[in-house]
């Protein structure tokens, strides 16, 4: 982290820098900017290379233009620098964030298991954990 990349390295810009790759053969960086209402297309660049800090009134539009997760974004975007003490009022007041994705799992997992609240056991950690290759 430099100077005048205070942001540098953080989870939010790496992200950044991975979907708008992944995105590269459907929209420009410069359209993801556009669509995200960023008057400055450069303020793509500026995120990415972590010379800003996302603002986070800005994050719904930006979800939006990259198709991801608005929620997981927004934590994101809460753990680059000097978000902390915002980071932790939002889970004192909200609880755990969960994204879209993961509510699909818990959902999955309440359907499988006729709502019965199951434990998680060793064996269903394992199972779980080998889905993923852990």
């Amino acid at each position: 982290m430099t100077n005048g990349n205070p942001y540098e390295g953080s989870a939010f810009s790496r992200f950044l820098m991975k979907r708008v790759l992944e995105l590269k053969t459907v929209k420009s960086q410069r359209d993801i900017a556009v669509e995200a209402g960023f008057v400055n297309p450069n303020m793509m660049s500026l995120l990415k290379s972590g010379r800003t800090k996302m603002p986070l009134d800005r994050v719904p539009a930006l979800a939006k233009a990259l198709d991801c997760d608005a929620r997981r974004l927004f934590l994101l975007a809460l753990q680059q620098g000097g978000n902390e003490t915002t980071l932790s009022a939002v889970e004192e007041i909200f609880g755990t964030v969960v994204t879209r994705n993961e509510l699909d799992w818990i959902e999955e997992i309440r359907d499988a298991s006729g709502n019965g609240d199951p434990r998680l056991t060793a064996r269903s950690r394992t199972a779980l954990r080998g889905i993923f290759g852990k």
